[in-house]
């Protein structure tokens, strides 16, 4: 069972640092990378600025200077971005706004369009006709014609194993794919997410499917305002009918070759042929909250995206508050100005969704399928929960806190 809730009043991700601080070690920042040359490797000459003028340019842009640490010099992603969630300042970017196919991670945008429209105790028996259409050699979780599943166990399947079929059933309870593809379109237009464009719901490979960094990570932010989409990325692994599963995402897991990394709290990974890997992640310390973006590395290393990301927070920490930033994630179209105090909205958030931007309750609810573990309850026994309170992003977009403590009783 879940353990009772403590909550303390902080701006954002509460991270276990002193439990987890073995398990990482921050990389020696040598020199910034090069932009890739190669025919295939190069970014279009005439990027979007939205952000800022410098996101629209080629390679990578940085404001270094005395007292900033350079970047490392290992990286081989296509594209990334590393940013400040609470202020919306973008430290460093490397083609931010490079189209290019974006795997799962598309299903940021899929979560947040489609979450605040079911309830999650709501049930569905599965048709036949809810997982057509799948790509071959897709990612399931293991969705069961005949077999009825809440709307909770669907967002399990699809923020923990990826699923293709979750996301499929869930499209079918929205009336459909294409019904959903508009949707998400629509939605990534009102986050001024302009490089998008949605052919799949579930991110499999399809033909023009494209998003950019930049966007990636403003679905990552827009999410990260609703509490069941923070509970869903954070959760570490939950009982899936009769089995369990268990987070894909390595940063929040683990791995043989990657530890947890400390402060991790979500957010969604990628892997398909045209898109290679692909990856957000969001990260606290020190009171700093970092959204890093990266996609496609060219080092075919196991778990590379997951180091360079990791590589790249380690980076944006020692830099947040030393380094200019070089552009800005914009708000929703139809973000409204707020003059909300921390911790003055327990309890309520803003969503922006198709509908337009509203205050709703927080959504109640189990926390986990059967006693999940959400980020960092590997360690000490330790179990982070996100939701609640209220910060200002931008000084006119309201974020809720991140994450909670909980520890077993």
């Amino acid at each position: 069972m879940p353990a009772p809730k403590k909550t303390f009043r902080r701006p954002l991700l509460v991270a276990s640092a002193t439990l987890l601080s073995l398990s990482v070690a921050s990389p020696v920042a040598l020199a910034a990378p090069k932009p890739s040359t190669g025919p295939v490797a190069t970014p279009p000459v005439g990027m979007s600025r939205v952000g800022g003028a410098r996101l629209g340019q080629p390679g990578t842009q940085v404001n270094l200077a005395a007292g900033v640490p350079v970047l490392p010099k290992d990286l081989t992603a296509r594209s990334w971005i590393v940013s400040d969630a609470e202020s919306g300042q973008i430290l460093a970017a490397h083609n931010a706004h490079w189209p290019l196919p974006p795997a799962s991670t598309l299903k940021m945008l899929f979560a947040d369009t489609l979450l605040p429209r079911f309830p999650k105790t709501m049930e569905h028996k599965v048709v036949p006709s809810d997982l057509a259409g799948m790509g071959a050699g897709s990612s399931v979780v293991g969705i069961k014609e005949s077999h009825t599943y809440s709307v909770h166990d669907l967002w399990l399947g699809v923020f923990l194993r990826s699923g293709n079929d979750a996301v499929h059933v869930l499209a079918a309870m929205n009336g459909g794919v294409d019904r959903t593809v508009g949707d998400m379109q629509a939605h990534a237009r009102e986050l001024q997410a302009l490089d998008t464009h949605v052919v799949s719901p579930d991110g499999y490979d399809a033909p023009k499917q494209v998003s950019s960094a930049y966007d990636l990570t403003l679905f990552a932010r827009s999410g990260l305002q609703k509490k069941d989409f923070r509970e869903y990325c954070s959760t570490v692994s939950a009982k899936f009918e009769s089995g369990e599963i268990r987070n894909t995402n390595r940063l929040l897991s683990g791995d043989t070759d990657v530890p947890v990394y400390q402060g991790i709290a979500g957010v969604k990974n990628g892997n398909t042929t045209n898109a290679g890997s692909t990856f957000t992640g969001v990260a606290e310390r020190g009171g700093k909250v970092l959204l890093v973006t990266v996609m496609n590395p060219a080092k075919h290393e196991h778990n590379e995206v997951y180091k360079e990301t990791a590589k790249l927070l380690d980076w944006g920490f020692r830099a947040a508050g030393k380094v200019q930033p070089v552009g800005e994630l914009v708000p929703p179209l139809n973000a409204e100005p707020s003059t909300a105090q921390p911790g003055a909205t327990a309890g309520t958030e803003r969503r922006s969704d198709a509908a337009g931007t509203r205050p709703v309750a927080s959504a109640g609810g189990r926390s986990g399928s059967t006693g999940a573990g959400t980020a960092l309850a590997i360690a000490g026994g330790l179990l982070a929960l996100l939701g609640g309170g209220v910060f200002l992003v931008n000084r006119r977009w309201p974020l809720p806190e991140l994450m909670r403590r909980r520890t077993r009783p």
